[in-house]
């Protein structure tokens, strides 16, 4: 399968968020991951929707939104018209999974499902027919910087393995800690789709940082 590097957002800087797009686009970055928290689902609040509709309006890199949120099915529509190309949300969140998955697909975009760290991979297999990607969080969601953890590689490694079972060809993506350290092995689980935020934003050669991710290498 294809890799593919997805920058998060939350490791910009925000106060000169055109020109960091502006790099994002010249180092051959396939994605911008947008991370919105609400305060509830987890302990911290970042971007809405007007954020996102500026982003937008800036770039037309994929936009691929990852909701950390109690109650997302209330808010799938609104992501899509802002400008959202992947949804993600926790199939530990409130709203009916299938429902939501619906409501996704209805916008037009592609839809995935992130699991946290501690719930298992067969939690997802259900719903794997219905999605164009997973989200493994390797790390507790709610905030950047965090180290990576090593026992989620085998939840990894589940989801692929059930994947390739059902005859899918969905992504995987995993967020947390991923860096060319790191990336070897989740690639070698079966992650197909990296996101980095401090790595790649503290990188004196970001390009060079993310054709490291995508190739599974030390830079």
């Amino acid at each position: 399968m294809k890799n593919y590097v997805s920058a998060s957002v939350l490791s910009a800087d925000m106060l000169d968020f055109r020109n960091e797009i502006r790099k994002l686009e010249k180092s051959d970055i396939d994605m911008l991951h947008f991370d919105v928290m609400d305060g509830i689902f987890v302990n911290n609040i970042t971007f809405g929707l007007p954020v996102l509709q500026q982003v937008r309006k800036a770039t037309d890199m994929t936009l691929d939104v990852h909701l950390m949120i109690a109650d997302p099915l209330k808010y799938i529509k609104k992501f899509a018209d802002f400008g959202a190309d992947i949804i993600s949300f926790h199939i530990e969140s409130q709203s009916n999974t299938l429902e939501t998955i619906k409501a996704i697909k209805e916008c037009g975009i592609k839809a995935a499902l992130a699991v946290k760290p501690a719930t298992p991979a067969e939690d997802i297999f259900e719903y794997l027919p219905y999605l164009d990607m997973v989200l493994v969080m390797t790390v507790e969601p709610g905030f950047g910087g965090q180290s990576f953890m090593p026992e989620t590689v085998d939840k990894i490694r589940s989801l692929r393995e059930k994947i390739s079972l059902l005859g899918l060809e969905t992504d995987i993506e995993v967020d947390g800690g991923i860096n060319d350290k790191t990336v070897p092995v989740v690639m070698d689980a079966g992650a197909n789709v990296f996101v980095s935020g401090s790595y790649l934003f503290a990188a004196a050669d970001m390009k060079a940082a993310a054709a490291a991710l995508k190739e599974g290498k030390l830079c």
